[in-house]
């Protein structure tokens, strides 16, 4: 037997191997033994003269050691610098019996007694606990793992990304993560992968996006991933989480058609509810309404415009205050409330009396409602407002200015008067009346918004005579995303009108005398504006108001004429302000059948408070072929 120190060589390297943190023996070129360090003794149990001198295979498990000699034979026959057995589970032998898992590092060594062998003996069962603890983890999770280099190569997969995407461990490992993407992704998702290696972080992968996966039959599938970086010695992988939420996708597509289902019937019901002011014949409007984008998407705003004959308009813009189904309705209440009431010429103070009657009887309500009459013969705007927002308007000049309206408390408080007011308005010029839908938001001043839409109204009207394209570009300046309304957005534009030519009126003293007087001056008129087709119909009418007038009521009495281009409208003032009487009349009463004719024989007929008294008016149907006079 060679004895363990019979030359020298090994004496530079006792120090040097003493020194080292891993277990070094050093073999000759037939596997002996010939130099270990404390370290081995201490990994293997073995004193140091009991290895010297023995072959190698002392320390492989007896499982390893007919092959052993062979592997040791064929490095003798390539040296060089390597890990042994690359790529194989390699195991240590201890003095005990006990196996434990080593890496091996060899390297060569030419000496003047021949080739040494250097071994550096790591033991890795720490390491090896930790790595099956790992993968157990990475079996154990619920979702597909999926582990990658930087150049997308996977790694390590789990038990689920088999049962997910229908391939076996084997077939993806070392293979372009890429496989597992659908193909009209794949131009872009290396772009994607390299942006997270380059800015890595624990995220959601492609959050706002719908990502989808494709399993090995060609079916793709929805998926969230979730990402997280390892670092390794060998460099960073990313860890992708994969999960399957095709149920859920079809769950919230379900929703989805079910959320859109309800929010067309309530939105039907919404309009329904607030109906769709008839357009008003020589009055030029637009009008947006938009309901919320979010929650129920209905509300309680509403607008709406009568015709009061005799030119006059009634404008009404309210909102309740609240959203849903119940709001909605209760706007419902309202509109229709206060449409009646307008059609009988009610002021606009008598009529935000009733409404707040009406709304005081509803629990915990409270609306805000503006409504104004205007008179375009008169040049004259009637305006009252409950908690209102301000009404602007858009003079000719281009100016904008909030009408100066008292503002009183909005419905539903009670016990509060609503104070009217009769403003003077030029012809030409444009009303806006809107809700706080296009105008509030959480994060700035209601003020300061008000002042945006004068700013925004001012620019529209100047760059476009047409209202449409006004309200458009008003809407656009206020509301950037049209898809987020968290409430209703309601906006109405009106232009007042100028006074037809085709008007005129008589001051008459409150005389029987009068009534002949009256028929002359409308025959001269009729004749002018070539309506003598309708004469006899006209005279018969207004005689009937006149004499009413004349018998009932004091100065001062008027009459006013005006023809647009479809009707002929008569209208007798007086002094009185109690209103006209339907009644039945026996066959020998004179009187009483005035009403009557009306009923019969005009197109429309009605009656209007006024600042002196009242106002009874009728229109008649003008022939299609009568010209417009001058």
């Amino acid at each position: 037997m060679r004895s363990p120190l019979v030359t020298t060589p090994e004496e530079p390297f006792r120090a040097l191997l003493e020194a080292a943190p891993d277990a070094m023996v050093i073999v000759d070129d037939a596997g002996v033994i010939r130099l270990v360090n404390a370290q081995t003794e201490a990994l293997f149990g073995y004193p140091r003269n009991e290895l010297l001198g023995q072959p190698i295979e002392m320390l492989v498990p007896h499982r390893f050691r007919a092959q052993h000699p062979s592997h040791r034979e064929s490095y003798s026959s390539n040296q060089q610098v390597r890990p042994m057995g690359a790529n194989l589970e390699l195991y240590g032998l201890r003095r005990d019996g006990a196996e434990f898992p080593v890496e091996i590092s060899i390297s060569p060594l030419q000496t003047p007694d021949g080739l040494l062998i250097s071994a550096a003996v790591r033991d890795v069962s720490e390491r090896k606990a930790a790595d099956a603890r790992f993968r157990a983890l990475l079996e154990a999770a619920p979702d597909a793992i999926v582990i990658v280099d930087d150049a997308g190569t996977i790694q390590l997969v789990n038990a689920q990304t088999e049962t997910l995407f229908g391939y076996h461990r084997e077939e993806l490992l070392g293979r372009q993560v890429e496989v597992l993407v659908p193909q009209r992704f794949h131009h872009f998702h290396p772009a994607h992968r390299h942006g997270y290696v380059d800015n890595r972080r624990v995220r959601p992968m492609g959050a706002g996006l719908d990502l989808h996966g494709l399993r090995k039959n060609g079916d793709e599938f929805p998926v969230e991933i979730s990402l997280s970086p390892l670092e390794t010695p060998e460099g960073t992988l990313v860890s992708a989480a994969i999960r399957d939420v095709s149920k859920r996708k079809e769950a919230e597509a379900q929703l989805a058609e079910l959320y859109e289902q309800q929010r067309h019937v309530a939105l039907t019901l919404q309009r329904s509810l607030m109906g769709s002011p008839v357009p008003l014949s020589g009055i030029d409007t637009s009008s947006r309404y938009f309901p919320a984008r979010q929650g129920p998407g209905v509300g309680g705003d509403w607008f709406d415009m009568i015709s009061l004959g005799g030119g006059r308009v009634g404008v009404l813009i309210g909102d309740v205050m609240g959203r849903g189904l119940e709001a909605a309705a209760v706007m419902g209440q309202l509109r229709s409330a206060s449409h009646a009431l307008a059609k009988t010429g009610m002021p606009p103070w008598q009529l935000m009396r009733a409404l707040d009657a009406v709304v005081s009887e509803l629990p915990d309500q409270l609306v805000t409602c503006c409504y104004l009459i205007l008179d375009p013969d008169e040049g004259a705007l009637t305006v009252c407002s409950a908690g209102h927002l301000p009404v602007l308007l858009v003079e000719p000049t281009g100016q904008v200015r909030r009408l100066p309206v008292p503002v009183s408390v909005p419905l539903g408080v009670g016990e509060v008067p609503h104070q009217e007011t009769r403003l003077t308005v030029p012809p030409a010029s444009v009303l806006a009346l809107y809700t706080d839908g296009l105008v509030e938001t959480p994060t700035s001043d209601i003020e300061e918004q008000i002042d945006a839409l004068a700013i925004s109204l001012e620019k529209a009207v100047a760059d476009s005579s047409c209202l449409e394209q006004a309200a458009n570009s008003v809407l656009a300046a206020l509301l950037p995303d049209p898809q987020d309304y968290t409430d209703d957005v309601t906006l109405l534009l009106a232009r007042i009108p100028p006074a037809p030519r085709t008007a005129v009126s008589a001051v008459l003293p409150a005389q029987p005398i009068s009534v002949g007087e009256g028929r002359r001056f409308l025959r001269r008129t009729l004749l002018d504006w070539d309506c003598e087709d309708i004469s006899d119909t006209a005279c018969l009418l207004t005689s009937e108001l006149l004499s009413n007038s004349v018998r009932h009521a004091c100065d001062p009495l008027r009459l006013r004429l005006r023809r647009t281009k479809d009707e002929l409208t008569i209208e007798v003032c007086d002094g009185s302000p109690v209103l006209p009487q339907a009644r039945t009349a026996s066959l020998d009463e004179e009187s009483g059948r005035g009403l009557a004719l009306l009923d019969q024989l005009a197109t429309t007929w009605g009656t209007l408070p006024t600042q002196d008294g009242k106002a009874v008016w009728f229109s008649l149907a003008l022939p299609t072929s009568t010209p417009v006079g001058p």
